[in-house]
């Protein structure tokens, strides 16, 4: 039995202010049920964030989900989310770079803003469901467990950025938009038919609290200048660096050194080292991952025991690649039947058995083949 077969519920419906979310409340009060939009405020100065289309938190979002609402005829409220967006996301993205790793603030306000603060905020207040514009779907069982799948429509799959929640939370959420096999220029013609008038307004894409999509700019003003070396392999200087919370593991453009590899062939971030400021780079062979371990899982469900067969997903865009996975100790260790690249600590490896999402986890370290090798030897 799918979401779309429930009892009428009071539902919460967070309208960013773009396309999928008006879809998705408008949706959900087409089904029966008794919904209440709501804005949710991240910034305590929106008026710095970009303006235009291009994130979710401005004035013009606002008003954008305010006019949505008023068109599908709900009730709508603007909800002052900044302090604590501010501590959970902003703050832990900053924190995370610099400790050397790569976070995703979307999987962290899904976990901490929309499906925690928001839904227990909802839930307090008598709501049933929290309702967003997510491309994923909810299947319930017949032992009234609810699971969290991907989309009807892979190319628009969004599962991986829910990896973060939990049996609670998935017991109290709704994706209206995730179990209908729609192109994203059919979402548009639907919100056009239905006289929204953000049928046609642009996604968002970049991170939505920085003003002018500059990461590097963003955190090198928040974190400071600190000059570091850029080495090989073997620990030599090839260059230097401003910042290392300024590179990703996998990163090839922007490295600014100075002299060719000795094969001619181009050099790649391998790994980032925030004790002692330092960058290292070499071939693409070496960012081959082999294996890694994760912390810090969330299980959508029932946590699974003993090692077992999944498919895995390391970024919100990639797709799978086959893994087994046991769960020791608390800590979660994955090895890849084929070696991938760029896996970087920070980033969330989010498991999948089918269609199903069995949890997710942040990565802590990863094994590569070429140290592997190095080891045998």
């Amino acid at each position: 039995m799918t979401e779309n077969s429930q009892r009428p519920l009071r539902v919460l419906a967070a309208m960013s202010g773009g396309v999928d979310s008006a879809v998705a409340a408008a949706r959900a009060a087409e089904a029966g049920h008794d919904v209440t939009g709501v804005h949710l405020a991240l910034s305590a100065n929106p008026q710095s964030f970009r303006t235009g289309a291009r994130g979710c938190c401005t004035i013009e979002d606002s008003r954008d989900a305010r006019r949505a609402a008023d068109v599908i005829g709900i009730p709508f409220y603007v909800w002052d989310l900044a302090e604590r967006f501010r501590e959970d996301v902003v703050e832990d993205f900053v924190a995370e770079y610099e400790a050397g790793r790569t976070p995703n603030p979307c999987l962290r306000c899904n976990e901490k803003i929309k499906f925690a603060a928001l839904l227990d905020k909802a839930l307090a207040l008598g709501f049933d469901a929290v309702c967003t514009g997510h491309y994923a779907t909810i299947v319930t069982g017949p032992d009234g467990a609810r699971e969290l799948h991907r989309a009807s429509d892979m190319a628009k799959d969004q599962s991986y950025v829910l990896g973060v929640l939990d049996e609670r939370q998935l017991a109290h959420a709704m994706f209206p938009l995730g179990d209908t096999l729609t192109t994203k220029d059919e979402i548009r013609a639907e919100a056009e038919r239905r006289g929204l008038a953000v049928a046609k307004k642009p996604d968002s894409h970049d991170i939505c609290f920085i003003a002018d999509g500059d990461t590097q700019g963003f955190l090198a003003n928040r974190l400071g200048k600190a000059e570091g070396d850029i080495v090989d392999e073997s620990g030599t200087k090839v260059g230097s660096h401003d910042g290392a919370y300024g590179f990703t593991v996998g990163q090839r453009k922007g490295l600014r050194i100075g002299h060719p590899a000795a094969d001619g062939k181009p050099r790649y971030v391998l790994d980032i080292s925030p004790v002692d400021n330092t960058v290292t780079v070499g071939p693409a062979a070496s960012l081959d991952v082999t294996a890694l371990t994760a912390v810090k899982p969330r299980w959508c469900g029932t946590a699974p025991t003993g090692p077992g067969a999944y498919t895995a997903q390391l970024r919100a865009h990639g797709g799978e690649t086959a893994v087994t996975a046991e769960l020791r100790d608390g800590t979660l260790h994955v090895r890849f039947a084929e070696p991938v690249r760029g896996v970087a600590p920070g980033q969330a490896i989010v498991l999948y058995d089918g269609t199903r999402v069995v949890g997710s986890a942040t990565i802590a370290t990863t094994e590569r083949r070429t140290r592997a090798r190095a080891l045998a030897g």
